[in-house]
């Protein structure tokens, strides 16, 4: 499932706004496609609506929404964002999955919640910042991630070697988790659009409800399980699993900076530490499993 960024960044100028409109005019005029219409039938007999009672919702006329679900027409944008808020679904997973072939908890998990709005800001000649979250911030962030006006008065910061048209977002990590990256050391962050394309055991900063931000090897169970599993580098953390409703928002670690060299002792991956994490990840499968 994606989050799609361009839908649903908040406007700050009249050039973004005119290129956001220009977006939606684009998509609309490409929804030519049965997904649609089926995910609209799927999701009204899911929740036990008649069409009578679906169209009394949408302000429409019985017949629309049989024309609809029958593909031989297409809602518009404005039914279509209408239908997001009443089954609680992203604009994207509406038009481009068969909801119907995804399990309801995958589908809660992953779509629930506010992660499909991300708050950017621009500098004059239009590219976006990077902003930084430090420790100091990271609380704050948690509940102003989505406010593009506390975003806006994040520090600024620059990685000149990261790679072009993409969004990133900087995170001060602390404690000592995630050793040999020390405490104090910045993550830069490329922005994540959707939890099913975490690859398992690759780097990721997580913006969770109840933990914060965490720095973690992240482990994908959403489809079986709705949840993520969450591994530290530092052998005397257990791995731990959340709820993939519990993440806010995600963003996979493409570079860090740090003002400390490594440990050379500490930096060496041993087949104990190999063998410990192993066992530790099948013993939380299991769980999962039981948990079931």
């Amino acid at each position: 499932m994606t989050f799609s960024k361009s839908l649903t960044i908040p406007i700050t100028s009249n050039l973004e706004l005119q290129t956001s409109n220009f977006k939606l005019e684009t998509i609309n005029q490409k929804l030519e496609m049965p997904i649609v219409n089926k995910n609209l039938k799927f999701l009204r007999v899911q929740q036990g609506l008649t069409q009578k009672q679906l169209a009394e919702k949408l302000g429409l006329k019985q017949a629309a929404i049989g024309a609809y679900e029958e593909e031989r027409a297409t809602p518009p944008l404005a039914s279509l964002l209408d239908i997001m808020k009443i089954f609680n679904v992203n604009l994207d997973d509406l038009v481009k999955y068969d909801l119907s072939k995804i399990s309801e908890r995958e589908r809660k998990g992953v779509t629930s919640g506010k992660r499909e709005v991300l708050a950017i800001t621009v500098d004059s000649n239009n590219k976006e910042n990077v902003e930084l979250v430090s420790h100091k911030a990271s609380a704050g962030y948690l509940s102003g991630y989505q406010d593009t006006e506390f975003v806006k008065d994040l520090p600024k910061i620059s990685m000149p070697v990261l790679p072009k048209n993409k969004t990133y977002r900087a995170f001060e990590i602390q404690g000592d988790s995630m050793l040999p990256v020390q405490p104090g050391s910045i993550i830069f962050g490329e922005y994540v659009e959707s939890i099913s394309s975490v690859k398992n055991g690759k780097l990721y900063i997580l913006v969770t409800k109840q933990d914060g931000i965490v720095f973690k090897r992240v482990f994908n169970f959403t489809k079986d399980e709705g949840k993520l599993l969450l591994v530290s580098d530092n052998r005397q953390y257990e791995p731990y699993s959340i709820e993939a409703s519990d993440v806010l928002e995600l963003w996979s670690a493409k570079a860090f900076f740090s003002n400390q060299f490594p440990d050379v002792q500490n930096n060496t991956v041993t087949l104990d530490h190999l063998a410990h994490t192993v066992i530790s990840l099948q013993s939380e499968v299991q769980r999962l499993k039981k948990e079931k």
